[in-house]
């Protein structure tokens, strides 16, 4: 970083209430260290009752991006007047670009996804897919897959059927898409439905710390040979439900993969640089496992 700090470095965050969690700060300014940009990112709590106000500050003070966390990421949107395609269609945003005064909303996390899942999507296309939770996270994966995988069937288990099934009607309604089979989280009625699935997806808490021995599933016949399991937990990266899935021949995919290049994403966004991905990966898994 230059020595005139006040002059030059751009300013970049992440806006929230609680922020305190996140990882953001850490994979940012370890980017931002590698890369020599003259950047620094910073963690702002922001309340519900506050957040127009912040976004204007953010135009008033030329800080270049915001990342956006919970409670935020849907009500943002009625605050800005530009979306990506992906943000639009999951009503969610997870990245604000500062161009000029002028607000621009995506849905970095569809980034994340598709790169985590790229390399099986010859294994994965056309195949029925299973994904757990009906949050805004459940939002970005439905996108992804119906627009890059082209699904035979998604099946949608919720703890609640109600928020799965508003879910459903959602995509219906912006995809046109129709093959939704929503089912409540049960785990023995759950079995049939993950063995028949060649992908499924953990968009839930569900084995997040500090409740790393949580399991979507306890039931070994869950899982088969040569599936692909995700889960969308990051600490720990290896949780209970990849642990189960892996005993049973599963091929599986962690987090982290999905967090880094979420960032990444946002990072290009912001400063036109590529985030070196492979480096932020190890460094978190490194932070993470402390």
């Amino acid at each position: 970083m230059k020595n005139s700090f006040y002059n030059t470095t751009e300013v970049i965050g992440l806006i929230g209430n609680p922020t305190k969690q996140s990882y953001s700060p850490f994979i940012y300014n370890v980017a931002i260290e590698i890369t020599k940009l003259d950047y620094i990112y910073l963690p702002f709590n922001v309340q519900a009752s506050n957040l127009q106000n912040a976004l204007k500050g953010m135009v008033a003070l030329g800080i270049k991006g915001f990342n956006v966390t919970i409670p935020h990421k849907v009500k943002v949107l009625d605050h800005i007047s530009n979306l990506s395609e992906e943000a639009s269609i999951t009503g969610a945003v997870n990245t604000i670009v500062n161009e000029h005064g002028k607000l621009t909303g995506y849905n970095t996390d569809v980034h994340g996804i598709l790169e985590s899942l790229m390399p099986f999507k010859e294994e994965i296309t056309g195949s029925e897919m299973t994904l757990i939770g009906a949050g805004g996270s459940a939002r970005a994966v439905i996108y992804v897959l119906i627009r890059y995988f082209k699904p035979k069937r998604i099946n949608l288990v919720n703890r609640t059927e109600q928020r799965a099934e508003s879910l459903k009607v959602y995509f219906q309604d912006k995809m046109k898409y129709d093959s939704f089979k929503t089912k409540e989280l049960f785990p023995p009625d759950l079995v049939e439905i993950f063995s028949k699935s060649k992908l499924i997806i953990n968009a839930t808490p569900i084995g997040m710390f500090p409740e790393v021995d949580d399991n979507v599933t306890t039931i070994p016949e869950s899982f088969t040979k040569d599936q692909i399991v995700f889960d969308l937990v990051y600490n720990p990266a290896d949780t209970k439900f990849l642990q189960l899935a892996q005993s049973r021949g599963a091929i599986t995919i962690d987090g982290i993969k999905m967090l880094v290049h979420q960032a990444a994403k946002s990072f290009n966004l912001w400063t036109g640089v590529e985030m070196p991905v492979d480096d932020l990966y190890k460094s978190l898994q490194l932070f993470i496992s402390k």
